[in-house]
Protein backbone atom coordinates (compact mmCIF):
# COMPACT_ATOMS: atom_id res chain seq x y z
CA UNK A 1 0.00 0.00 0.00
CA UNK A 2 1.10 2.92 -0.95
CA UNK A 3 1.59 5.87 1.50
CA UNK A 4 -1.54 8.52 1.94
CA UNK A 5 -1.89 11.80 3.59
CA UNK A 6 -5.33 12.26 4.82
CA UNK A 7 -7.59 14.27 7.55
CA UNK A 8 -7.12 12.65 11.29
CA UNK A 9 -10.18 10.17 12.15
CA UNK A 10 -10.59 9.35 15.64
CA UNK A 11 -9.45 5.42 15.04
CA UNK A 12 -6.17 6.61 13.80
CA UNK A 13 -5.42 7.40 17.70
CA UNK A 14 -4.24 4.31 18.83
CA UNK A 15 -1.77 4.84 16.07
CA UNK A 16 -0.59 8.20 16.45
CA UNK A 17 0.16 7.47 20.27
CA UNK A 18 2.79 4.99 19.28
CA UNK A 19 4.01 6.60 16.40
CA UNK A 20 4.45 9.53 19.39
CA UNK A 21 6.42 7.00 21.38
CA UNK A 22 8.53 5.81 18.95
CA UNK A 23 9.44 9.36 18.17
CA UNK A 24 9.60 11.05 21.58
CA UNK A 25 13.10 10.89 22.55
CA UNK A 26 14.67 13.73 20.39
CA UNK A 27 13.39 11.56 17.25
CA UNK A 28 14.20 8.66 18.47
CA UNK A 29 12.36 5.89 20.35
CA UNK A 30 11.18 7.12 24.23
CA UNK A 31 9.95 3.10 24.85
CA UNK A 32 12.76 3.08 27.46
CA UNK A 33 11.85 6.02 29.25
CA UNK A 34 8.12 5.44 30.18
CA UNK A 35 6.33 2.57 31.98
CA UNK A 36 3.21 4.11 30.44
CA UNK A 37 3.44 4.14 26.77
CA UNK A 38 0.77 6.31 26.58
CA UNK A 39 1.32 9.20 29.13
CA UNK A 40 4.06 11.05 26.43
CA UNK A 41 1.47 11.36 23.60
CA UNK A 42 -1.59 12.13 26.38
CA UNK A 43 0.85 15.15 26.75
CA UNK A 44 1.96 15.98 23.36
CA UNK A 45 -0.80 14.08 20.98
CA UNK A 46 -4.17 13.51 21.99
CA UNK A 47 -5.34 16.80 22.98
CA UNK A 48 -5.08 18.24 19.73
CA UNK A 49 -7.10 16.64 17.73
CA UNK A 50 -9.94 16.35 20.24
CA UNK A 51 -9.92 19.84 21.14
CA UNK A 52 -9.69 20.67 17.18
CA UNK A 53 -9.82 17.77 14.65
CA UNK A 54 -9.53 20.19 11.86
CA UNK A 55 -6.07 20.66 12.00
CA UNK A 56 -4.56 17.22 12.38
CA UNK A 57 -3.74 14.69 9.23
CA UNK A 58 -2.26 11.77 9.24
CA UNK A 59 0.39 10.17 6.93
CA UNK A 60 -1.31 6.05 6.61
CA UNK A 61 0.91 3.35 4.80
CA UNK A 62 -0.04 -0.87 4.89
CA UNK A 63 1.46 -0.72 8.45
CA UNK A 64 -0.72 1.74 9.55
CA UNK A 65 -0.30 5.65 10.92
CA UNK A 66 3.13 6.40 10.22
CA UNK A 67 3.26 9.88 10.96
CA UNK A 68 1.23 12.82 11.56
CA UNK A 69 0.86 16.61 12.75
CA UNK A 70 -1.24 18.33 15.51
CA UNK A 71 -2.07 21.62 16.21
CA UNK A 72 -4.27 24.49 17.48
CA UNK A 73 -4.67 27.69 16.32
CA UNK A 74 -4.78 29.53 19.33
CA UNK A 75 -2.33 28.29 22.34
CA UNK A 76 -3.47 30.77 24.80
CA UNK A 77 -7.35 28.68 24.44
CA UNK A 78 -6.03 25.75 23.64
CA UNK A 79 -3.96 25.94 27.51
CA UNK A 80 -7.57 27.21 28.90
CA UNK A 81 -9.34 24.56 27.44
CA UNK A 82 -7.18 21.50 28.80
CA UNK A 83 -7.36 23.30 32.15
CA UNK A 84 -10.95 22.86 31.79
CA UNK A 85 -11.09 19.35 29.38
CA UNK A 86 -7.71 17.75 29.58
CA UNK A 87 -6.10 17.86 32.49
CA UNK A 88 -8.40 16.85 34.98
CA UNK A 89 -9.06 13.36 33.67
CA UNK A 90 -5.66 12.75 33.81
CA UNK A 91 -4.92 14.15 37.02
CA UNK A 92 -7.67 11.82 38.28
CA UNK A 93 -5.87 8.88 37.06
CA UNK A 94 -1.88 9.84 37.43
CA UNK A 95 -0.97 11.02 41.28
CA UNK A 96 1.80 13.01 41.22
CA UNK A 97 5.22 10.31 41.86
CA UNK A 98 8.54 10.78 42.86
CA UNK A 99 11.52 10.33 40.58
CA UNK A 100 11.59 5.93 40.91
CA UNK A 101 16.03 6.29 39.70
CA UNK A 102 15.51 4.17 37.28
CA UNK A 103 15.71 6.41 34.19
CA UNK A 104 12.04 6.15 33.56
CA UNK A 105 10.61 9.77 33.02
CA UNK A 106 7.16 8.88 33.87
CA UNK A 107 7.35 11.51 37.09
CA UNK A 108 8.30 14.18 34.82
CA UNK A 109 4.90 13.98 32.38
CA UNK A 110 2.82 13.71 35.55
CA UNK A 111 4.24 16.68 37.13
CA UNK A 112 3.64 18.89 33.99
CA UNK A 113 -0.11 17.45 34.26
CA UNK A 114 -0.45 18.93 37.07
CA UNK A 115 1.60 21.68 36.80
CA UNK A 116 1.10 22.52 33.20
CA UNK A 117 2.06 26.06 32.68
CA UNK A 118 0.55 27.33 29.90
CA UNK A 119 3.21 29.04 27.50
CA UNK A 120 2.75 32.64 26.23
CA UNK A 121 3.27 32.06 22.66
CA UNK A 122 4.35 34.93 20.06
CA UNK A 123 2.33 37.15 19.20
CA UNK A 124 2.96 37.04 15.58
CA UNK A 125 2.84 32.76 16.33
CA UNK A 126 -0.40 32.40 18.13
CA UNK A 127 -0.60 28.59 16.60
CA UNK A 128 1.51 25.63 17.96
CA UNK A 129 1.78 22.09 16.41
CA UNK A 130 3.39 19.04 16.93
CA UNK A 131 4.76 16.42 14.02
CA UNK A 132 6.42 13.16 14.42
CA UNK A 133 7.17 10.85 11.32
CA UNK A 134 8.49 7.33 11.35
CA UNK A 135 12.01 6.50 10.08
CA UNK A 136 9.94 4.45 7.40
CA UNK A 137 8.52 7.37 5.85
CA UNK A 138 11.22 9.97 7.20
CA UNK A 139 13.08 11.73 3.42
CA UNK A 140 10.15 11.09 1.15
CA UNK A 141 8.64 14.68 2.03
CA UNK A 142 5.72 14.16 4.01
CA UNK A 143 6.75 16.11 6.51
CA UNK A 144 7.15 19.00 4.20
CA UNK A 145 3.29 17.78 2.82
CA UNK A 146 2.10 17.57 6.79
CA UNK A 147 3.12 21.15 7.23
CA UNK A 148 2.25 22.60 3.90
CA UNK A 149 -1.02 21.24 4.68
CA UNK A 150 -1.41 22.53 8.11
CA UNK A 151 0.08 26.03 7.09
CA UNK A 152 -2.80 26.07 4.39
CA UNK A 153 -5.42 25.58 6.78
CA UNK A 154 -3.99 27.80 9.69
CA UNK A 155 -3.79 30.62 6.50
CA UNK A 156 -7.46 30.22 5.91
CA UNK A 157 -8.05 30.96 9.16
CA UNK A 158 -6.28 33.88 9.34
CA UNK A 159 -3.77 32.87 11.74
CA UNK A 160 -0.45 35.37 11.24
CA UNK A 161 2.34 32.53 12.63
CA UNK A 162 2.75 28.79 13.65
CA UNK A 163 5.50 27.91 16.44
CA UNK A 164 6.82 24.96 17.70
CA UNK A 165 9.19 23.48 20.14
CA UNK A 166 12.48 21.18 18.77
CA UNK A 167 15.09 19.66 21.64
CA UNK A 168 18.35 20.91 21.22
CA UNK A 169 19.51 17.24 20.15
CA UNK A 170 17.58 17.25 17.25
CA UNK A 171 19.85 18.74 14.83
CA UNK A 172 17.98 16.67 11.56
CA UNK A 173 14.63 18.23 12.23
CA UNK A 174 15.75 21.95 13.33
CA UNK A 175 17.31 21.44 9.75
CA UNK A 176 14.35 20.24 8.58
CA UNK A 177 12.41 23.31 9.91
CA UNK A 178 15.03 26.00 8.53
CA UNK A 179 14.73 24.47 5.52
CA UNK A 180 10.87 24.95 5.68
CA UNK A 181 11.12 28.81 6.68
CA UNK A 182 10.79 28.53 10.24
CA UNK A 183 13.39 31.14 12.19
CA UNK A 184 14.50 30.77 15.98
CA UNK A 185 12.60 32.78 18.09
CA UNK A 186 13.98 31.52 21.32
CA UNK A 187 16.31 29.51 23.35
CA UNK A 188 15.78 27.79 26.26
CA UNK A 189 17.93 24.41 27.89
CA UNK A 190 16.13 22.48 26.47
CA UNK A 191 16.10 23.60 22.97
CA UNK A 192 14.36 26.12 20.45
CA UNK A 193 11.27 27.70 19.80
CA UNK A 194 10.71 27.99 16.19
CA UNK A 195 8.40 30.64 14.07
CA UNK A 196 6.73 29.98 11.00
CA UNK A 197 5.74 33.41 9.29
CA UNK A 198 2.40 32.45 7.54
CA UNK A 199 1.13 36.21 6.01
Amino acid sequence: MTATLRPFHPSDLPGMYRVCLLTGAAGRDASSLYRDPDLLAHVYCGPYPTADPGLTWVVVDGRGVGGYVVATADTSAFDEWCERAWWPVLRERYAQRADPGDGTEDHVLVGRVHDPRPSRPPDTAPAHLHIDLLPRLQGQGWGRRLIETLAGELRARGVPGVHLGVDVRNRRAIAFYEHLGFVTDASYPWGHRMVLDLR
